[in-house]
């Protein structure tokens, strides 16, 4: 089997690019379609020429269309000439998947990989440079929770709502996203070691920073107030017909006259003058209230001992408290920093009929964890292995609940565990069913190892001595090219947001994907397990195959495993 000439790893933009330039020649004609039932837009660049295939049903004939509308625009009559046909079928270049074919068909160009050589090609090193962003990338990124900041005392499991819980969640994965790609990550504030709070934190994997419960930030919390005292957006004087807000929120009472000692900033004024957009233009006037002055500190603690030269402070916060974190960024400012500061806000949790605090809820999550774990295994649920089990699973059920929905809008919770929702591992219902499937994993190769030791099976040997030809099934295929070969863009993504939103406040991140991705996969792997026996016969004229979907699964498991680190939630080996 022939193998593909670039040793660099295989991925869908460059391949899209390419097959963009070669049909497009030297026209700069910009071209924008739907794409077809089952194709996903992509944003290489300008000309949408192309589309990705990600459905069961058009990937048996076909893995990138040019539709026939975008060949209309190209050609006369939509006919493509001969020397283009030949351009795109004899594509090289780096990270460029190697084709097998392609012709024009009623719906358009369409164009087949050539399975086999991809196969080899991501598979034979183990899949190792598809399971990690593409490049290296430099900052340092401060992931600020407004919810933990004292108010004035620290929260408590009992006082931190769904909504906020929610913000710190987000805040967690971005931190381990970012961290993949390079960035140097901190988070705001420090909290008090052996607190509540950071005990919840802890059960839900979350590792927040801490300090001693001695500490205290109170110099640079007074070099704060004296920057800010002595600022030029600070108002010595009333003007009249000036609102004023006391820093708290929306809408603060409006003074005739200054009270004396009272230190007011001018903060439409700094977003005006400094140009920076997306900010509230209800903003005005600000009293500095002593907690703000505490956040400022804590600003300040996080970014004190950075050596890279590019800072960026993101703000994750729910929608509620959106107007009180811009009047805090902009305070920032008035009192000299510098850094770039973003917001990502967080779209309201709803209970229907009920009001829980983050501790209730959890403690529910797990209570049914729980039962649903004994109702399935009986008097085996006991002992520290169980509760290590029923712990990270009550984490995944909350943060797939809590993070597979665009971070933008609201996220409805149902709390009955009999109601659509719950537990069950019967269903694509979120993390439960993510980590049942990755424990499937784990239990096949287990019992290929114990095959290896009883002599049933032998060793599995080089990718080399193996034809991959053999995987025919298209649930094999659509595994590698939907889910192996595309996961490391999928890990540079939040980056390439944060270069490419331009200078508005609000950053939408799309911190959904990876809980999205894990899910659809889950569905598509389980799909092809329980249709194709892995493990077949001893027999020698199966090895090949057998060997070449254990190659396969292996980088899947590899797969899960770094996707679930970005959620922090370690693998479990059976369920």
């Amino acid at each position: 089997m022939e193998k593909p000439e670039q040793s660099s790893p295989l991925r869908i933009t460059p391949t899209v690019r390419a097959l963009s330039s070669a049909l497009r020649g030297k026209r700069p004609d910009a071209v924008r379609t739907q794409g077809p039932g089952g194709g996903e837009r992509l944003c290489c660049e300008p000309e949408k020429l192309w589309f990705k295939e990600s459905s069961a049903k058009n990937l048996r004939s076909r893995d990138f269309l040019s539709p026939t509308t975008v060949l209309n625009t190209l050609y006369e009559e939509g006919q493509v000439p001969p020397a283009v046909m030949s351009r795109l079928l004899s594509l090289r270049g780096r990270g460029v998947l190697p084709l097998a074919g392609g012709e024009v068909m009623g719906e358009g160009l369409r164009v087949r990989v050539d399975r086999a050589a991809s196969f080899m090609a991501v598979l034979a090193g183990g899949a190792s440079e598809y399971l990690k962003p593409s490049g290296e990338r430099q900052g340092h990124m401060v992931l600020n929770c407004p919810a933990l900041h004292p108010k004035p005392s620290v929260p408590t499991p009992d006082s931190l709502t769904l909504g906020q819980l929610r913000t710190v969640l987000l805040a967690d994965h971005m931190g381990a996203l970012l961290r993949r790609q390079g960035f140097t990550v901190s988070y705001c504030p420090v909290l008090p070691e052996d607190s509540d709070i950071i005990s919840f934190l802890h059960t839900l994997a979350v590792d927040w920073p801490t300090v001693p419960a001695s500490w205290t930030n109170e110099q640079r919390e007074e070099e704060l107030q004296g920057a800010l005292e002595s600022c030029s957006y600070r108002e010595r004087e009333t003007e009249g017909g000036v609102g004023r807000s006391s820093g708290g929120g929306r809408g603060g009472k409006s003074e005739e006259t200054e009270d004396k000692g009272v230190l007011r900033v001018n903060l439409k004024r700094v977003f005006q003058e400094e140009g920076l957009l997306g900010y509230d233009p209800s903003l005005g006037t600000c009293t500095v209230q002593r907690d703000s002055v505490s956040h400022l500190a804590q600003l300040e603690h996080a970014t004190a001992n950075c050596t890279v030269s590019t800072t960026t402070a993101l703000h994750v916060t729910s929608c509620q408290d959106e107007f009180r974190q811009q009047q805090i960024a902009m305070m920032w400012r008035a009192s000299g920093a510098t850094h770039t500061q973003r917001h990502v806000v967080c779209g309201p949790v709803k209970t229907p009929g009920n009001q829980l605090s983050a501790a209730q809820y959890l403690q529910l999550r797990r209570s049914q964890m729980k039962d649903a774990s004994e109702m399935k295994y009986g008097d085996q649920v006991e002992g520290q292995t169980w509760d290590d089990i029923i712990r990270v699973m009550t984490s995944a059920t909350v943060r797939f609940e809590l993070l597979s929905t665009v971070h933008t809008s609201p996220v409805s919770v149902t709390l009955d565990v009999q109601r659509e929702g719950g537990v069950s591992t019967k269903g694509p219902r979120g993390g439960v069913f993510v980590m049942y499937n990755c424990a499937r994993l784990h239990t096949l190769f287990d019992s290929y190892e114990r095959g290896v030791e009883k002599g049933i099976y032998p060793e599995i040997p080089e990718a080399s001595q193996l034809d991959f030809s053999a995987l025919k099934e298209e649930g094999e295929w659509l595994l590698l090219f939907n889910y192996l070969i595309p996961f490391s863009e999928l890990l540079d993504q939040s980056g390439q947001v944060l270069d490419c939103e331009g200078g508005g406040a609000r950053v939408n991140i799309k911190t959904e994907q990876v809980c999205k991705f894990l899910v659809t996969l889950s569905k598509d792997f389980s799909s092809y397990y329980n249709r194709v026996h892995v493990l077949g016969e001893p027999l020698p004229h199966l090895f090949n195959q057998m060997f070449c979907r254990l190659f396969l699964l292996r980088a899947l498991r590899e797969l899960y495993h770094r996707a679930l680190e970005t959620l922090n939630l370690p693998p479990i080996r059976q369920l």
